[in-house]
């Protein structure tokens, strides 16, 4: 696994975290980084990116 794989393959699992969190109304991300900070938005864009880069690699 190259270390992009291990990067994407953590991001996708902050992002699953960060939704079972949020059913309990509960946010990670703002929690950690505060209220619709850049930052935050950047890993929100990372995490997507992240998911859809391990979804074209399982149907490769």
């Amino acid at each position: 696994m190259t270390g992009l794989e291990k990067t994407a393959t953590i991001l996708a699992a902050v992002g699953a975290i960060n939704w079972a969190l949020f059913s309990f109304d509960w946010n990670l991300i703002e929690k950690v980084l505060g209220p619709e900070s850049m930052i935050g938005n950047i890993i929100y864009w990372l995490i997507g990116l992240s998911g859809l880069w391990l979804l074209v690699k399982v149907f490769k």
